[in-house]
Parts: C-alpha cells; sequence; structure tokens
C-alpha cells in the first residue's frame, strides 16, 4: 500500500546556502523515494516542493531542519501544495 500522496512547499531559512543543501536535499529526497525540486532564493532562504508519500513527506520534513554539515536551519516554514505530482527530483538553478 502506497498511502496518501501530498505535497507540501517548504521554506528554509537559516546558514542554507553555501552549504550544498540542494544537493543534500536531493539526495535525501530520493532516499525517501519523494518528487519534486529545490532552489536557492535571492533572500537567502531554500524553496522546495516535496512529494509523495504521506509518512515520507513528514520524514523529510524533519530532515529539513538539520541539513548537511555547515547548515544551521533557523526556520522551515511548509504550506500545503496543489502542484502537479513531479516525476523526479531536481535541483532548480
Amino acid at each position: 500500500m502506497l498511502g496518501e500522496q501530498r505535497a507540501v512547499r517548504a521554506r528554509i531559512s537559516g546558514t542554507v546556502q553555501g552549504v550544498s543543501y540542494r544537493v543534500w536535499t536531493r539526495g535525501e529526497a530520493m532516499r525517501l523515494g519523494l518528487t519534486g525540486w529545490v532552489r536557492n532564493e535571492r533572500d537567502g532562504s531554500v524553496a522546495a516542493l516535496i512529494a509523495g508519500a504521506d509518512a515520507a513527506v513528514m520524514a523529510m520534513i524533519e530532515r529539513l531542519w538539520q541539513g548537511p554539515p555547515g547548515a544551521l536551519v533557523s526556520k522551515v516554514e511548509i504550506e500545503e501544495a496543489s502542484d502537479d505530482m513531479p516525476v523526479d527530483f531536481r535541483i532548480i538553478v
């Protein structure tokens, strides 16, 4: 059973640019079988769309608070998304 599918938008603030946060996010999302995208924002935050099984999305939200070595996450804001479910996970440059 795949469980309920869900998509969320996340905005991660703190020291999250210049520490490979996007690459780390893509790797973690792929390990969890999630799809979506991640990108740097002009204000220094990182934004992401995370889609997949509800349990995997919840696990990824928890992981976003940790980030890769060198990251110092101060805030993770989550909102439900109605985007089409992507077929892979991409880093948007």
